[in-house]
């Protein structure tokens, strides 16, 4: 048995899970979170779990939760995102799509306050969140299918496919067709845009319809990322240093520290 505690919502998700009996089977104190989480103060926590519980606990538990910066997807080159991409805020959006009549995908950066889709006409974006949201706008895009990779120090540690057409369809990256194919784009784009990342992190990438093309969908935090068909084990490596004690966060990824 170790110091180490990996902390998990009170109604874990299939992932927190998963990867809670994986920590178990290394020695870690798995807790779910209670009224009594003040008590696990000074050990060497871990959380796997929304950002809105994780608020609450990182200042008593001295939590280091790593997440990729708002603006990352606007500032790539196009070669790796196939599409244009603005980081506006939501009363914008719903002005500009207003105004052109055309559809876009719209999507928080971080928080999932509303549901990642196309809005356009008869598709308005919600009235219920302040015009001030952060909000990511792009271009619609195809996928043919969609991947998502766990990346520790600018290498994949675990990855698997995760949609098909839009559809959910998991399986393990390793035994995917494509999965040399998305190793090679995301090679590229890790060693082109790796040091605006945090060391531990969640990046989504797709095939473009039926063009044979790779693009980046997104990047996400991986103590709140679903990990499908990837290997827990993998995963955990990368979710416990995206977020664990803030002592031992390493100086390259304070900046990437959530406030």
């Amino acid at each position: 048995m170790t110091d180490e505690v990996f902390l998990i919502p009170a109604r874990p998700t299939a992932t927190a899970g998963l990867l809670a009996e994986a920590a178990a089977r290394r020695g870690m104190t798995v807790r779910a979170l209670g009224p009594g989480f003040g008590e696990l103060a000074g050990r060497a926590v871990h959380w796997c779990g929304g950002p809105h519980a994780a608020a609450r606990v990182a200042g008593a538990l001295g939590l280091g939760l790593l997440e990729p910066p708002d603006h990352w997807l606007t500032r790539l080159p196009r070669r790796f995102t196939g599409r244009r991409i603005e980081l506006t805020t939501l009363g914008r959006a719903a002005q500009e799509l207003t105004g052109s009549g055309r559809p876009a995908f719209v999507k928080p950066p971080r928080e999932k306050s509303f549901p990642p889709a196309v809005y356009g006409p008869g598709a308005p974006l919600p009235r219920s969140l302040p015009a001030a949201t952060p909000v990511l706008v792009s271009e619609v895009v195809d996928f043919a299918a969609e991947y998502r990779l766990f990346v520790l120090d600018g290498e994949i540690a675990a990855g698997s496919r995760y949609a098909v057409h839009g559809r959910l369809d998991p399986a393990p990256l390793d035994g995917d067709p494509r999965g040399a194919d998305v190793r090679g784009f995301a090679a590229a784009l890790l060693a082109a845009t790796g040091p605006d990342l945090p060391s531990a992190v969640t990046v989504d990438v797709g095939l473009v319809g039926a063009t044979g093309r790779y693009a980046v969908v997104e990047a996400n935090m991986p103590w709140f990322s679903n990990s499908y068909a990837a290997r827990p084990g993998a995963v955990l490596d990368v979710v416990l240093r995206a977020a664990g004690p803030l002592g031992r966060v390493r100086a390259a990824d304070l900046p990437f520290v959530t406030p």
